[in-house]
């Protein structure tokens, strides 16, 4: 039985899987320290395995179509404990239909963790259902008290590992993914590496060392971030701490990466990009910038190289991917790399030698 931190869960994904606002439920079902995923919902895919819808790779892991169906065809002792929302619309809505789902899950005696902006606990009628069931519900974008955050203090110089941020060229277009894959490939070749996560899904995956930078005050961003980074430090003594990246220094709705270069204070960054992606993700008509553009400005922000891209192949045929990593440096000079479909370890050989 895998070992985690919340035991047996179902993510509720109806309608998005395989597309950006699904990227939650993505992340889960490629990797989770946090639960074990006994099955996605989404009718559109229902029937087939998760893994093979998203990576082409079998997960174990089925795609029911809705709640019902789910737990009518799960083994008696496979039976999930948590329904994880594992949408990631644009604004972070709930929608109404997920309402009605989450509901049926609540008087079934699940518990129900959600990261987006509509918080459960807010809504009077789902918490008396779970009030009545002994339900732990989770906003995971809930915003902490005040006295719980900390404010940035300098401390961040301390630390000597080294420390790389994945940025990226827009929003949902892969940062977190290639983190993790970079964090347990360095694990794999004996070195020890930590994520810090700044996201609701990394948390959800069971990153130990995270903040929720969109939950947060924004007087406490940067102290939250240098608090995730000194403690991976002082507690784990790791020899790489990778920041995980959020949305991209010119998304226009999501314009992340700036707190994450001040305050985490990175030594490098690797830039993730989707060579396909023409526009701002959800946002036709706003032109993505140029990757020497976007590569200039962080350049220019933080004082501190940008050394590898990392690809994603959405909208490419296995045979394009490794012509447009030459393109790439062809164009910027620097290595790229598509990790997700043949692994870090060159990108890992790279990033050794720069440790400290």
């Amino acid at each position: 039985m895998k070992q985690t931190i919340d035991g047996k869960a179902l993510v509720y994904c109806d309608g998005a899987f395989n597309t950006p606002n699904g990227k939650t439920a993505h992340g889960l079902v490629r990797f989770t320290e946090r639960y074990e995923i006994v099955g996605v919902i989404d009718n559109k895919y229902a029937g087939q395995d998760a893994g093979m819808v998203l990576d082409g790779k079998n997960y174990g892991i089925p795609i029911f179509k809705d709640l019902t169906n789910a737990l009518a065809q799960l083994e008696e002792n496979n039976k999930a404990k948590s329904f994880v929302i594992g949408l990631a619309p644009d604004g972070g809505r709930l929608p109404a239909e997920a309402r009605l789902t989450i509901k049926n899950a609540l008087e079934l005696g699940m518990n129900v963790d959600s990261g987006l902006h509509d918080f459960i606990y807010k809504d009077p009628d789902l918490m008396a259902i779970a009030t009545k069931n002994n339900c732990r519900v989770r906003d995971v974008r809930r915003t902490p008290d005040r006295d719980e955050l900390h404010f940035f203090s300098g401390k961040i110089e301390e630390v000597d590992c080294l420390k790389v941020a994945l940025l990226g060229t827009d929003s949902a277009i892969g940062k977190r993914t290639t983190a993790w894959i970079l964090v347990h490939a360095f694990r794999n070749a004996g070195l020890k590496a930590e994520m810090i996560g700044t996201g609701q899904t990394a948390w959800m995956q069971g990153a130990k060392y995270s903040m929720i930078m969109d939950s947060c005050i924004n007087d406490f961003v940067s102290g939250e971030i240098e608090h995730a980074v000194y403690e991976a430090w002082k507690n784990e003594s790791p020899d790489l701490a990778v920041i995980e990246g959020q949305g991209s220094l010119m998304n226009p709705a999501y314009p992340g990466g700036f707190e994450i270069l001040a305050a985490g204070r990175p030594d490098y960054v690797i830039l993730q990009h989707a060579p396909k992606r023409k526009e701002y993700d959800g946002f036709p008509g706003y032109v993505l910038h140029s990757i020497k553009e976007q590569i200039n400005a962080i350049e220019i922000i933080s004082g501190k190289k940008v050394i590898a891209i990392t690809v994603n192949h959405e909208e490419m045929t296995k045979e394009e991917i490794l012509p447009a990593c030459e393109e790439i440096t062809k164009e910027t000079g620097l290595p790229a790399f598509d990790v997700l479909e043949y692994g870090a370890d060159k990108l890992v050989e790279l990033l050794k030698s720069y440790i400290k």
